[in-house]
Parts: structure tokens; C-alpha cells; sequence
């Protein structure tokens, strides 16, 4: 069999791996976004958005809703392809959420496109129209998916078992963890998806995977630990003290929607019923927030026993007395000029959409403002560059002063650190491993995390290309 990497090699978006047995049998493990394409030039099929004919494939897997994983299945739909779409029960309630949102975005790109080229001709968009998919792609994708469960074994052929394990990161998400025959010799795979952390906010640990011949690992967080030193609420408590009692000002929270949200939102609810803040007011402004804690709340056997415990005694992990869900963009604009101390949590994460960006606009050269930064941002994202502003930032067409305090933690990552990958890694014996992959991750962690393996003595150990191919 051969395995070849068409996303997430030697960068952290876009995952897609293409295993392709000697029978002809095709498997693509995540269909990702890529969230940074700058610079690259790949070859594609003709007629296409991908690098192979989608009608080829006879089953997608996905490790979980992250449109870095999910985000090009409607075009995989939309070029042809009609086989079974698998992942777990949390991830086609959580990847609906997005697909439809996303289409509703590219419907939104499409009609400004056609007006503005109504208008111009010549006019070229910023974006490549082929990779733009409607909600009939999303409706179709979502007919093609068939939930599983954990650990549990299913039968996609004769020869082909598959079990998805679970992984913290986010509600769902779940390593894949494939047992081959070929030629009458058994072969096996273990792809990690994402991976989460011990003692994350909501989620259970990790479970410990299989043995299997191949793996395919996360890097993230390679060569990088987790900043926090001491736990996640008593940070969280004391940038809200410090933002909006000691000033007392406005803290901002650009998080995304799905993940980052909810472990936020439920960290802030434990410390109002712990007495340990006074009643600030909490916006919560994300219509997909929403959506998404009604999917968390459906699938509380997947919650850890901290969260379990909160939940029966209080009845609601998301809501409190001063908790406000803004629905309407009308309120949404008001509370970004609102007096007082208050806390907003809004996505996008990255800054890059969403109703976070007029709330950043609107409170950027306020200096008693405070933006949080809770999650990661490639370089190239508004993000990112947030992070990294010299004091000024251009914004449009200006140059805007930050008069903000801008913060950054990593407390609520989903992404385990580099120690949680070597516990991933650690669960293979290096014996027993015939090769190594490191994949979504920057080249420098990629590099880090190969080096501390093979001081393991892990052999093997290898940093695809994209569109490198490899025969297992």
C-alpha cells in the first residue's frame, strides 16, 4: 500500500492523507481546509481542487470537525465522490455546524463577486471561485456520513478494520486506527488527528492507542510547552482581575466558536458559582456558540467526571444569571461600545471573520481594553499579526495605534504540548514501529519533535513533503 500527503505537510492546516491499497481501494484520512496556501503551486487533477479525481476515493475518515479537517469535503461531494463518509457521533453534529456556516460565508464571497463583476468585467476575486461549495454539497455530505462509535471495532471490507479512540482536543475528536491485509500479511496504521491534553476543561484524557506498524503523528505543539504554570482557571481568573476589576475595563476573548468556546465560557461559570468573581457581565457572542453547546450538552457521556459532577449539581455547564447570548448583529454592535467592565467571547479565534473583528476595530485604541489571544493563529492570519504588532497595526487601508493591552495564553489549547505527543508516541513500542510520520505542525516543531524521537529511539522517523508519497 501506498500513502501519500496532501495537506498538512511540514504546516499545521489542510490535513489529507491518501492511502491507496494494491487492490485499488482508496482511503482519504480528513479532508482539510488549508487556512495558509500562500506560495504554493501544486499540481491538480483536471477539472479540479485536488490533486486526484475525487470519484477515485472510496472512503473518507475524519478525526474530527475542525474545518482544517473537514473543510473541503463538500468539494470532495461536488466533484463526484459518493462513498461513506465515517467519524464519530459528536463530529457530524459539530461539522454540520461548520459546513453550513462555511457555505453561508462562500454564498456570501459569491454574491459580492458577482456584483462587483457586474460592475467591473475585468474584475478578479481574492479568492479561487473553484473552491467554493453551496449548501446543497453540505446537505450531500451529510447524507454520505455514518456515525461511529469509540472503540469499537467496524468492518469497512474483508481486509479493512477500523476503530476510532479517542483524544481529547475537541468533543469527538478520535485518532483512526486502521488494520490492513495485504497479500496475505497484515499491516498496521495509526493516524492521531489532533491531539488533546490531560486535564482539559469539559473533555476526558486521551485514551491510550493501539500498536501499529505506522504512524502518523501531530506536531503542533512539537518542541513546545503549554505557558500556563499554574492551571487554567486560576489563569483565567486572574486576567479577568486584572482586566476588569482592577482597571476596571472591557476583556475580549476571540475564540473559536466550536472547542475553544465552551471550555472558556464553562471555566468562567465555575468560578461565578465558586463566589470567586463578582457578577460581571459575560457576552457571549457567536450564533454558532449556541449551536454548539446544545451538540456538547447531547453528548455529555463524553465529558470528564469534573464536568459530570458540575453539570448535575448546577443542571448547565454554558449559562449563568449574567451570561447574555447575542443573537442579533444590532446588540452584538452595541456591546462593543458598552461602558464597563464586562468579558466578550467572540470568534473567529484567528480574527479573521466573524463579528470579533468589528468588537477589535471598535476597541483597539481603548486603553482600558484587554484582548485575550486564547488560540493558535498561522502566520498570515489578522491573528497573528495582532499578536506580533510593533504598537501599530494596518487595518483596511490605515494604520491604527494599539492602545489595547493585547495578552496571549495558551491555557485553553486543545493541542496537547510536547509532552503529551511523546505520551502519544511513547504508547508505540519503538521496537514494534516500522516508521514514523510528523505532520501538521511548523517546520521548526516538526524538527524539534523528530530530533527528541529519535534521541528515544524511534527509527524511522520522517517530515513528509506534500505530495510525498511512501509505500508501507
Amino acid at each position: 500500500m501506498r500513502i501519500t500527503f496532501w495537506g498538512a505537510a511540514r504546516k499545521v492546516t489542510g490535513s489529507m492523507f491518501l492511502l491507496e491499497l494494491e487492490s485499488d481501494f482508496r482511503i482519504l484520512i480528513d479532508c482539510g481546509m488549508d487556512m495558509d496556501s500562500e506560495g504554493e503551486d501544486m499540481p491538480v487533477y483536471p477539472g479540479s481542487v485536488f490533486p486526484f479525481e475525487a470519484s477515485m476515493i472510496n472512503v473518507v475518515i475524519l478525526t474530527h470537525a475542525h474545518l482544517d479537517h473537514t473543510g473541503k469535503v463538500p468539494n470532495l461531494i461536488r466533484e463526484g465522490f459518493e462513498g461513506p463518509i465515517f467519524c464519530t457521533a459528536p463530529t457530524t453534529d459539530l461539522a454540520e455546524i461548520l459546513l453550513y456556516d462555511a457555505a453561508s460565508i462562500n454564498k456570501s464571497k459569491l454574491n459580492k463577486y458577482h456584483k462587483r463583476k457586474g460592475q467591473s468585467p475585468g474584475y478578479k476575486p481574492n479568492f479561487n471561485l473553484e473552491e467554493i461549495f453551496q449548501e446543497k454539497h453540505v446537505k450531500q455530505a451529510l447524507s454520505q456520513v455514518k456515525s461511529l462509535a469509540v472503540n469499537k471495532t467496524y468492518k469497512l471490507t474483508k481486509s479493512i478494520n477500523l476503530k476510532m479512540i479517542s483524544t481529547g482536543h475537541l468533543l469527538g475528536a478520535a485518532n483512526v486506527f486502521l488494520e490492513i491485509e495485504e497479500n496475505n500479511e497484515k499491516k498496521s496504521i495509526l493516524f492521531s488527528g489532533d491531539i488533546g491534553r490531560q486535564n482539559y476543561p469539559l473533555l476526558k484524557d486521551p485514551e491510550t492507542p493501539p500498536q501499529a506498524d505506522y504512524v502518523i503523528c501531530e506536531t503542533t505543539y512539537g518542541g513546545k510547552y503549554h505557558q500556563s504554570l499554574v492551571d487554567t482557571e486560576e489563569e483565567l481568573l486572574s486576567f479577568i482581575q486584572k482586566s476588569c476589576i482592577e482597571k476596571p475595563g472591557k476583556l475580549i476573548i476571540p475564540a473559536f466558536s466550536i472547542g475553544r468556546t465552551q471550555a472558556i465560557l464553562y471555566t468562567i461559570n465555575k468560578l461565578f458559582r465558586e463566589k470567586r468573581l463578582p457578577d460581571i457581565p459575560v457576552y457571549a457572542d457567536s450564533p454558532m456558540a449556541m449551536k454548539s453547546n446544545r451538540v456538547y450538552e447531547a453528548f455529555s457521556n463524553h465529558f470528564n467526571e469534573e464536568s459530570t459532577t458540575f453539570k448535575k449539581k448546577y443542571g448547565e455547564l454554558f449559562y449563568g444569571n449574567n451570561f447574555d447570548y447575542i443573537e442579533q448583529l444590532g446588540e452584538s454592535k452595541k456591546i462593543s461600545t458598552k461602558q464597563g467592565p464586562c468579558i466578550i467571547v467572540s470568534s473567529s479565534g484567528m480574527l479573521e471573520g466573524g463579528r470579533i473583528q468589528h468588537h477589535i476595530r471598535m476597541n483597539l485604541q481603548n486603553p482600558d481594553t484587554t484582548i485575550l489571544m486564547v488560540g493558535f493563529t498561522p502566520e498570515g492570519t489578522f491573528g497573528h499579526k495582532l499578536r506580533n504588532a510593533p504598537g501599530v497595526i494596518e487595518m483596511g487601508k490605515k494604520n491604527v495605534p494599539i492602545n489595547a493591552t493585547i495578552l496571549n495564553t495558551d491555557a485553553f489549547s486543545g493541542h496537547g504540548d510536547h509532552d503529551d505527543l511523546l505520551r502519544f508516541i511513547h504508547s508505540q513500542k519503538k521496537e514494534n514501529t516500522k516508521g514514523v510520520f510528523l505532520v501538521h505542525g511548523e517546520e521548526t516543531s516538526m524538527d524539534n519533535f523528530k530530533e527528541a524521537l529519535i534521541e528515544d529511539g524511534y527509527q524511522n522517523v520522517v517530515t513528509p513533503s506534500k505530495g510525498e508519497s511512501f509505500t508501507l
